[in-house]
């Protein structure tokens, strides 16, 4: 069984998704298994990080922007502007897809772990996220 999730972004940044995904979890009723996780695009990304304090959020784009900076001159692929090949690195470097393991109807997350959609695209876009749950 599988859900996808449309996700509104307005530009770069991490926008916690944790919410959402568990509605469509339990949606499904099942009670022990697996989450997978799918972003169905190559300029944005998902990563399991911190949800507690902002500034692990702040600080985990400026590093990003710091790491893969835009409008550099050796990029070839920049047919939708600066911020074009850049998405792409930064997708590379995190992930498109997460397994996170079901119990008791529940995705188990730790203490402090959110599930963030990584926008990697200075405009504003609807991300698709499919998220499928196998019963173990």
């Amino acid at each position: 069984m599988a859900v996808t999730l449309t996700i509104s972004t307005t530009g770069k940044g991490l926008y916690e998704i944790t919410d959402q995904v568990h509605e469509a979890v339990s949606s499904m009723g099942v009670q022990e298994g697996v989450c997978v996780l799918f972003v169905q695009h190559t300029s944005a990304s998902l990563v399991i990080q911190e949800n507690a304090d902002p500034s692990a959020r702040r600080d985990l784009e400026d590093w990003m922007a710091r790491s893969v900076p835009e409008d550099q001159p050796e990029f070839t692929h920049t047919m939708e502007g600066p911020d074009d090949m850049p998405s792409h690195i930064r997708s590379m470097l995190t992930d498109v897809s997460l397994s996170i393991p079901v119990v008791d109807g529940r995705m188990v997350l730790g203490t402090w772990q959110g599930i963030f959609l990584f926008e990697h695209r200075t405009a504003a876009h609807d991300r698709r996220i499919v998220v499928q749950v196998t019963a173990a």
